[in-house]
């Protein structure tokens, strides 16, 4: 008697990168053990698998954090880019393995009043790491060399100041002992094109795109001159820009964690394993009748 057919389920239409990340979660769990007892070996380039080098990437996110912990370091790395370059993507797989309390996302709304009679610095500095931590900036203050600058934000005047203050800026930082990284996702107008419409049609995904991200699109050339400009002035040889092909967001994400763990130099420092204390013998305590909470009704059985 022939097998019967497996029955496909038909994917929610607008599920699919909720499913993806689920999947791709679900497969990172089942592969986290086996990377801990330090199996998969590591594949040849050009036949490594995704979920295969992100687990083995995680660990060594997973080591650097304990020593930055160990050693007091203060990482600080910018992600910048066009909308739906795949920012968050990369910040999500970086931090989703790591400890909130020693590694931070910051990404900070629009300046409020007060702010904007700040020295403009100053909001970004209060964000800035303690020793022992890691921030991840979701934009930075180079906000003020792209959508400020060419969505009129900011005066002439402020832009100017901004592209001589900030290598000057960036430089105090690293003299104090932070370590800046700074990437910049470079995604083609035909892959923007693509992810926005994926976004407009998606209604999971559609608060990702903002009034401004439309108007954005307007202005794809004068946000290209902005980012040579900005790069012109800001790419020091204390501070450099790292340009990073995200068109495949797979393979941007893998690239950008192995070269931030190539340059913040670390030692093996994984956490030691734990015994699990055995519970102590119940003494005849009773707890209180269910009967008196607040249970709630369970829809899911």
């Amino acid at each position: 008697m022939p097998k019967k057919k497996k029955e496909k389920i038909a994917s929610p239409p607008h599920g699919g990168e909720i499913e993806r990340n689920a999947a791709e979660r679900a497969a990172l769990e089942e592969h986290w053990e086996v990377v801990g007892e330090g199996g998969l070996p590591r594949r040849p380039v050009g036949k490594y698998r995704y979920i295969d080098e992100l687990v083995r990437l995680q660990f060594e996110l997973i080591k650097l954090q304990e020593w930055v912990k160990v050693e007091g370091l203060r990482v600080v790395i910018l992600f910048e880019g066009r909308d739906a370059a795949g920012k968050g993507g990369v910040i999500k797989r970086i931090s989703e393995a790591l400890n909130p309390r020693v590694c931070r996302t910051v990404a900070l709304a629009s300046p409020t009043e007060r702010e904007r009679g700040q020295w403009y610095f100053q909001r970004y500095v209060a964000q800035l790491p303690a020793r022992g931590e890691m921030v991840l900036f979701d934009r930075s203050w180079y906000n003020r060399a792209g959508v400020e600058h060419v969505m009129g934000f900011c005066t002439e005047a402020e832009y100017q100041e901004f592209l001589a203050s900030c290598p000057i800026f960036e430089d105090m930082l690293i003299r104090s002992g932070v370590i800046l990284l700074k990437y910049w996702f470079s995604v083609s107008d035909e892959e923007q094109e693509r992810r926005f419409k994926e976004r407009m049609r998606n209604p999971i995904k559609r608060w990702k795109l903002s009034p401004m991200d439309l108007k954005s699109r307007e202005k794809w050339v004068e946000y290209s001159q902005a980012k040579d400009t900005m790069l012109a002035r800001t790419d020091t040889p204390i501070s450099p820009w790292f340009m990073l092909d995200a068109d495949n967001k797979k393979r941007a994400r893998l690239n950008c964690i192995a070269h931030i763990l190539s340059r913040v130099p670390y030692k093996d420092l994984r956490p030691v394993e734990i015994d699990l204390p055995p519970r102590p013998v119940d003494k005849g305590y009773k707890r209180p009748k269910k009967s008196t909470q607040n249970w709630i009704t369970a829809p899911y059985g």
